[in-house]
């Protein structure tokens, strides 16, 4: 049989459920979800299959209004992850009655030649008749080819979109194996589901200067493996926030994305975090070679 496969970009603001849609369209976890907005950093890809088709998700950072360094470097992979796409989602909270945030994005789509699919998200929580005009008026701002009613947490009408996004795919071989879900390398996965852990436990706590930080992943001859990681923050107040008492917190942080990498990766994991205080961390440039950003001045 015929394979075809192709590139969706996953766009949207902050917290517009990009991540959730992404693992809810590949059938795993390959994207790290929080509350927190911003949480997607690296242009983590999911794979997602149907039958003969393979399609590959940008699971972009969120598009805002970029002040430090870090803030552009995510912005600009956003775009890049738009670049070659087959398909460009633009996914949206659907339960936000201002939109005014998504002008630049809209005024940004307006005149690409993409397929632009519009995912209105959240609509198990939104009522019926302020989601339809929702659809129309951001279907007139940017053009967009088709709009589709989901909400990536309960799975409705992710099915119907996974099915479309497959029917736009080109005929290609494959660019991945087929039991390949993401092109993480297991080391950055590793730090995405660190960092995941450390906005679980902490919540508002621990601002967004903070970071994961990979210093080494080795297979040990038994098969498991050995992790060491960094978590990088910028003040030394901040030490005591993320050790917590008798450094109860930080072990609390490691046993639950130690038991969550184990499970993804089906091996047994030894995970060893510790925790540095470097005040430029975020405008250090081997810190984006890290975790798979370009360095943006």
């Amino acid at each position: 049989m015929t394979q075809h496969c192709g590139l969706v970009a996953v766009l949207g603001a902050p917290n517009a459920g990009k991540s959730t849609l992404v693992n809810a369209l590949v059938g795993q976890k390959v994207a790290i979800v929080s509350a927190k907005a911003q949480t997607t950093r690296a242009r983590l890809m999911g794979i997602a299959l149907a039958d003969q088709t393979q399609i590959i998700l940008a699971d972009t950072p969120g598009i805002f209004a970029p002040k430090r360094r870090l803030d552009r470097a995510m912005v600009a992979a956003a775009w890049e992850g738009a670049n070659t796409a087959d398909a460009i989602l633009l996914v949206v909270d659907a339960r936000k009655k201002r939109r005014d945030y998504l002008g630049p994005i809209l005024e940004s789509l307006k005149t690409r030649p993409e397929r632009k699919i519009l995912v209105l998200n959240k609509v198990d929580e939104t009522p019926k008749e302020p989601l339809l005009i929702a659809a129309e008026e951001l279907t007139q701002a940017a053009q967009f080819d088709e709009v589709f009613f989901i909400s990536a947490l309960t799975g409705d009408g992710v099915p119907e979109l996974k099915a479309r996004l497959a029917a736009l795919m080109p005929e290609s071989p494959w660019h991945y194996p087929e039991d390949q879900v993401s092109d993480a390398s297991e080391r950055l996965l590793a730090c995405e589901i660190t960092r995941e852990q450390l906005y679980r436990q902490l919540h508002d706590e621990l601002p967004y200067d903070s970071a994961v930080r990979p210093e080494s992943y080795t297979q040990r001859k038994d098969g498991s493996v050995e992790v060491h990681q960094q978590i990088v923050i910028a003040r030394d107040s901040q030490k005591g926030i993320v050790l917590g008492k008798g450094g109860a917190k930080l072990k609390a942080i490691g046993e639950a994305a130690r038991k969550e990498l184990a499970e993804i990766l089906g091996v047994k994991v030894h995970l060893f975090l510790h925790v540095k205080v470097e005040e430029g961390w975020a405008e250090a440039r081997e810190f984006y070679d890290d975790i798979g950003l370009d360095w943006v001045k």
